[in-house]
C-alpha cells in the first residue's frame, strides 16, 4: 500500500499557556491540493510552521512519504522536498527576477553562498531558472529588479522560487492576500495548472478560490480540525456552518 505524501499524526502547539494547534491528525495523498480553511486565530498559519518545520511540536508525529521527519528542522525538510511560501512576500528586492529563482536553484544544487553574487552567471542556473519563471508567467520580467514587480506579479515570482526547488510538497500561506481581481484570476489559474502535479497544502481565505481549487478541504477551528471532506461535503456539514462557512459567501 502506498504510504500518503503527507501525515499528520496528533500534532500539537502551544505556546505557555496558549494550545494554538490541539492534536491535529490528518493524511493527504499524494498530488493532492489540500486546502485548510478557518477563521482567524484558528491555527492555520501556526500548523503551516510546524509542517514546515520553522517551528517545532510540542507532541505529535509527522511524516513524509512514510518517513518520519519529526525531527528535522526547516533546511533539512527543505531539502526531503517540502517548500514552502509566506502570507508577506519574501523575495530579495533589489535582485533581479531571473537571480531570485537563480538563487533558489543554487541553494537546491547545494552550492555554495560563497558564490552568491555569481549565480546569475551560471548557464545552468539561469536555465533552470528560466523555465520557473515561464511556468508562472514571468519570462519577460526575467531582466527587471524584483522589487519594481507588481504585487501579483511578486506573489508569481514566490511561486516560481518555490518551485525551482523542485517540492514534493508545497505549503502555500494566502498566496492570493492583497491581489486585485486580474491577479488573483492569473494565480488562481496558475495553481489549476499545478494542481496534480504536486501535492499542495493550501491557506486561503477566499472562499471562491478555495472551493474551486480544492479536491478535499479540512476545517480548522480553536486549532482542532472538526471535518475533513470534498468541497460539496464541506459545504453540506452543518457543524462547519456553524463555525465558520455561515459567516462567509461560498
Amino acid at each position: 500500500m502506498t504510504a500518503p505524501m503527507l501525515e499528520l499524526r496528533g500534532i500539537r502547539k502551544n505556546f505557555g499557556a496558549l494550545l494554538v494547534t490541539d492534536d491535529v491528525s490528518l493524511t493527504i495523498p499524494r498530488n493532492e491540493l489540500h486546502a485548510m480553511i478557518g477563521p482567524n486565530g484558528a491555527g492555520k498559519t501556526t500548523l503551516i510552521h510546524q509542517i514546515s518545520g520553522l517551528l517545532s511540536s510540542n507532541s505529535g508525529q509527522i511524516f513524509l512519504n512514510g518517513e518520519d521527519i519529526t525531527a528535522l528542522d526547516l533546511p533539512q525538510r527543505a531539502r526531503k522536498g517540502i517548500v514552502r511560501s509566506f502570507q508577506i512576500t519574501s523575495i530579495l528586492p533589489h535582485f533581479s527576477t531571473l537571480e531570485n529563482v537563480a538563487l533558489a536553484v543554487q541553494a537546491r544544487s547545494g552550492s555554495s553562498f560563497r558564490f552568491f553574487g555569481r549565480a546569475d552567471h551560471e548557464a545552468a542556473l539561469n536555465e533552470a531558472a528560466l523555465t520557473a519563471l515561464a511556468e508562472v508567467g514571468l519570462p519577460d520580467r526575467a531582466n527587471l529588479r524584483a522589487g519594481l514587480l507588481s504585487h501579483g506579479e511578486k506573489r508569481q515570482l514566490e511561486l516560481a522560487i518555490a518551485l525551482a526547488a523542485q517540492p514534493s510538497v508545497l505549503l502555500l500561506d494566502e498566496p492570493l492576500a492583497g491581489t486585485g481581481p486580474e491577479e488573483s484570476a492569473i494565480l488562481i489559474e496558475l495553481l489549476r495548472r499545478l494542481k496534480g502535479r504536486l501535492t499542495i497544502v493550501l491557506i486561503e481565505h477566499d472562499m471562491e478560490a478555495v472551493f474551486s481549487l480544492a479536491d478535499r478541504i479540512s476545517v480548522l477551528v480553536y486549532g482542532k480540525i472538526i471535518a475533513t471532506g470534498t468541497p460539496q461535503a464541506i459545504r453540506d456539514n452543518p457543524d462547519v456552518r456553524t463555525a465558520y462557512l455561515g459567516e462567509e459567501t461560498v
